[in-house]
């Protein structure tokens, strides 16, 4: 199984790799050999589908962080893996009618292959940091393929929100699975010894340290920005900006659906040690939130919409809020809307970003308002967007009304069970599904009506480019007319992917009696129908109300130009040129980093007392030595400051020759009388004085001189106060002195005594550490020489 699910996630970055190659052979044909590409992936994802294949496999891939390659192939990853390569077919054969004449084709190919083997990883990682980077390498290719044309400022500015609230998502997801590793003991999300295997335990650990709450956050952050739920939306609808094949792949069938694939395969992890008692655990109250919220908000924002695909955008966020909302409800009917919707959401969204292209291709606008009557000119494209709205509306029989029902029995049941405000959730249920009945219509009633002669001629597709929605659109019928058969074949694999423990099968139908679900989607249909004359109205009314602090996009754009500023301004004051500034805050961060560092481990300062065997004489020299240092601060030269400097070095020399070390004294006469001659020859080359700086500059580099000397004084203090004869002992009972270690000694290191034997080897390293202090220090030398003429005098 292991070299299929490699193949799988591997070959599309083969073919992408060879796709320069083959474009310069085949030209636009390129389209054909990625759908062949594609093909392949499909048929391996589909052969384990059959064959019912399911486990855990891998290979090592940072062993010494017991970090694995590895894989898990089950139900939900089966689905969206045959999304993804079923998909990706289809809109690469697509591409071949609708990017003829376009530029950047080989780069297009290749990124999409790219695309799908990283979307084919998410969906069968079963590591953390495999996940982490699948799903990283998704968004880097949706930004290449969303700036597909380079050129356009619309573009470049969509490409780049993509990646910004994407890769920003992703490294909160990190941050979460660092914590997920931490609390238990693996990297492995599924299978055994997994998280989701040990889920008691890890989760308790979470809770006794305070993390679970964060840590569920973090990942709703991830799954919230990939899936654009509110109020990180904003992104997807400027992401239409790329070619219609690409918002057809990504985001309907595949990139977007990571954040709820995200959502579904950690449902059993977070589940499973719920306490029985809890009626609303805090999983239902965060996703059930975020799924509704988000359902309604860009269900609204749908029917506000002038343009097509920003329609089918909206329409998108509005559907994973509703697959969100399902797997957030902690019962069996959640995690049924989930995984029915994942698949029925796929297949008329996909048909429907088809559509748009069709249309926008061959009548030349998407602009809805000048969009009607296109049957007469676009007939089977006409049948295949009849199909799909249909279904996106939920009206019975189509299938988007299987999983809307069974998402409004799963919110009535929590409602009964938890009680009090969340009964809140069936009515937002109701309401968003209004708006997504409404914007469906609106979506239908292209192709109704009279045509708009103002269009000109509308031309028929060319048959890759309707073969494809043609392929989606009768998906869509076999599954409206038999919903079981897609059930008991897949999406019951996938339903018991997502609940902990044993999972019971399922079934759907139409409804044979009133039941609480019948009633709100005869309240869905019943409303919509009577809202739809009062279309337009509802369309001007929201328009009206989405100017300033309601829309999202003024806080993004205001967030971003307001950072973009900032960085401006500090780049200003901290990249002046001036090595001056450089180094005051080299100098004030790291000092800044290490006395808060002796803050938050709360370091005592030591007891301040004469140390044994200290005479009035030794005494007297630090004195002397002290009045040294104080005296360089007012040295009217730099020549007087070395010389008072030395003082300080002598006074030390002579309190060690005091404290019975001559080996130390003419070590320290020798360096200090060396440093000395070199500082009197160096400064001889520079001018004797700088002049006054600014008062301000004064001040500044005075407190940064305390800050420094402070940092300093508190380091040495530090370091010796502590004993090494106590921290040696502390290490020899905590740990032994193990047996080898003598004859190491012995016979590598050439001495019988441990501690001369320890000096001798690291004096080398000491020895390493004091040439590198000069070398630095001739460095510095040698650019205070070369920028004597840059006029840098203050």
């Amino acid at each position: 199984m292991l070299d299929i699910v490699l193949a799988v996630v591997f070959l599309p970055f083969a073919g992408a790799a060879l796709t320069p190659l083959v474009h310069r052979v085949a030209g636009e044909r390129t389209a054909y050999y990625a759908a062949g590409v594609a093909a392949v992936c499909f048929a391996l994802v589909a052969r384990l589908t059959v064959t019912g294949t399911h486990g855990l496999v891998g290979t090592e891939w940072v062993p010494s962080l017991g970090i694995s390659l590895a894989f898990y192939v089950d139900g939900l990853s089966l689905l969206i893996s045959l999304l993804a390569s079923g998909v990706g077919v289809l809109t690469l054969t697509y591409s071949g009618g609708y990017m003829h004449g376009e530029p950047g084709q080989a780069k297009y190919y290749a990124t999409l292959l790219a695309f799908m083997g990283s979307m084919l990883g998410v969906a069968l990682a079963a590591d953390l940091f495999a996940l982490f980077t699948f799903w990283e390498l998704t968004s880097l290719s949706s930004f290449i393929l969303i700036g597909h044309y380079t050129g356009e400022k619309s573009s470049q500015y969509a490409a780049r929100k993509s990646m910004l609230i994407t890769v920003a998502g992703g490294l909160f997801m990190l941050a979460g699975f660092l914590v997920f590793a931490w609390a238990g003991d693996t990297t492995l999300i599924v299978g055994p010894g997994s998280l989701t295997a040990n889920a008691g335990e890890t989760v308790a650990t979470l809770r006794s340290a305070g993390l679970f709450l964060p840590s569920l956050l973090l990942l709703a952050i991830g799954a919230a920005t990939k899936s654009a739920q509110v109020p990180f939306h904003v992104w997807l609808p400027n992401a239409m900006e790329a070619p219609t094949p690409v918002s057809a792949f990504l985001h309907s069938a595949t990139m977007v659906k990571a954040g709820v694939y995200l959502v579904g395969r950690f449902r059993p992890f977070f589940l499973d040690a719920v306490p029985e008692a809890t009626s609303l655990p805090e999983w239902s109250l965060l996703f059930v939130t975020l799924g509704l919220l988000t359902m309604t908000v860009t269900a609204i924002l749908a029917v506000a919409a002038t343009d097509i695909k920003e329609l089918l955008a909206y329409s998108t966020a509005s559907h994973l809020g509703l697959i969100v909302a399902g797997f957030g409800a902690a019962n069996a009917y959640g995690a049924e809307t989930g995984a029915f919707h994942i698949l029925n959401h796929a297949s008329f969204k996909a048909a429907l970003f088809l559509v748009a292209g069709i249309v926008a291709h061959e009548a030349g606008t998407r602009k809805i308002s000048k969009l009607r009557g296109l049957r007469h000119d676009l007939p089977v494209t006409a049948l295949v967007a009849g199909l799909a709205s249909l279904s996106m509306a939920g009206i019975p029989p189509f299938n988007g009304f299987y999983s809307k029902e069974l998402l409004f029995e799963a919110t009535f049941v929590l409602a009964e069970d938890a009680g009090g405000l969340t009964w809140l959730f069936p009515v937002v249920a109701v309401f968003g599904s209004v708006f997504t009945f409404l914007y469906s219509l609106k979506f239908l009633s292209l192709f109704l009506g009279d045509p708009n002669g103002d269009l000109g001629d509308v031309h028929r597709p060319p048959l890759p480019m309707l073969v494809p929605p043609v392929i989606l659109g009768a998906l869509v019928a076999v599954i409206s007319v038999d919903p079981q058969l897609a059930i008991d074949t897949l999406v019951g694999e996938v339903y018991a992917s997502t609940v902990p423990g044993d999972a019971h099968s399922f079934s759907v139908g139409l409804p044979t009696h009133l039941t609480p679900p019948v009633w709100m989607s005869a309240i869905t249909i019943g409303v919509g129908a009577l809202l739809w004359p009062r279309y337009d109205r509802l369309h001007d009314g929201i328009r009206g109300l989405l100017h300033g602090p309601v829309r999202a996009n003024w806080w993004y754009d205001g967030s971003v130009d307001g950072l973009t500023a900032g960085s401006k301004t500090l780049v200003s004051r901290v990249q002046t040129g001036l090595l001056r500034t450089y180094a005051t805050w080299v100098f004030a961060a790291t000092s800044v980093l290490v006395v808060g560092a002796y803050l938050a481990t709360g370091v005592g300062f030591p007891a301040v007392e004469l140390a044994d065997g200290m005479t009035a004489a030794m005494v007297l020299v630090l004195l002397v030595a002290l009045v040294g240092a104080a005296a360089v601060g007012g040295a009217p030269s730099h020549v007087a400051g070395v010389l008072t400097l030395s003082i300080l070095g002598f006074m030390v020399a002579i309190f060690y020759i005091l404290a019975d070390a001559p080996d130390l004294a003419l070590t320290q006469l020798v360096v200090e009388t060396l440093v000395l001659v070199l500082f009197l020859l160096v400064l001889d080359r520079l001018p004797a004085y700088y002049g006054s700086p600014r008062f301000s500059v004064a001040v500044r580099d005075g407190a940064l001189s305390v800050l420094v000397g402070a940092t300093v004084f508190l380091t040495v203090v530090f370091a010796t106060a502590g004993s090494p004869d106590a921290i040696g002992g502390n290490l020899s009972r905590l740990a032994g002195v193990p047996a080898e270690h003598p004859p190491l000694f012995t016979d590598y290191g050439g001495g019988y005594n441990v501690v001369n034997v320890v000096l001798v080897d690291f004096r080398a390293i000491d020895t390493l550490g004091e040439i590198t202090v000069v070398a630095m220090a001739a460095l510095s030398v040698l650019t205070l020489v070369r920028m004597r003429g840059r006029g840098e005098a203050q």
